[in-house]
């Protein structure tokens, strides 16, 4: 189950790489066509979907690699079970506010796509393609927060930063 959970976190930051990769491909495109007069319709707006792609994706990844910012202020001045204590208390308000946003993220992308929503751009975009890549970044993050929390309820979390150094997320 672990291999498989790695592997999902790992395919989604790879998605995340390729939203990138798109990005720089249309603000490229965007700088050309204005360098050589012709226009391509839409490449702000898909920009600006790869940028939420691979910022939703990423999310989960950047959790298990202990690289979101955590204010350790409170948490370098407790120890023990006090401790253990609020980390599980933040796991689990993160995870439940975590699922929330995959739900509602996955209902959207849903209605998007069951109302034929399109984008008011000149490109007409259907909404739900877009909504897609958040969704599921949502709903992997969702995950990687369960995970985190039910390793933290059997102690096999790994602590990021166990001398309490300040990381370079901080």
């Amino acid at each position: 189950m672990r291999r498989l959970l790695d592997a999902l976190y790992q395919g989604a930051a790879v998605l995340a790489a390729l939203c990138m990769l798109g990005l720089l491909a249309m603000v490229l495109l965007s700088i050309a066509s204005r360098q050589f007069g012709f226009h391509v319709r839409g490449t702000d707006a898909y920009a600006g979907y790869l940028m939420a792609g691979a910022g939703f994706l990423a999310l989960a990844h950047t959790l298990k690699k202990g690289e979101h910012i955590r204010v350790t202020l409170l948490l370098n001045g407790l120890h023990g079970t006090a401790r253990r204590t609020l980390e599980l208390w933040s796991l689990a308000l993160a995870g439940a506010l975590a699922v929330l946003l995959a739900v509602y993220s996955c209902r959207l992308a849903w209605l998007s796509h069951a109302f034929n929503d399109i984008s008011t751009g000149n490109d007409a975009t259907p909404l739900w393609l877009p909504q897609l890549s958040m969704a599921l970044g949502c709903v992997i993050f969702a995950i990687a927060l369960l995970d985190e929390l039910l390793l933290e309820l059997r102690g096999q979390r790994a602590v990021p930063n166990p001398e309490g150094e300040p990381l370079r997320n901080e």
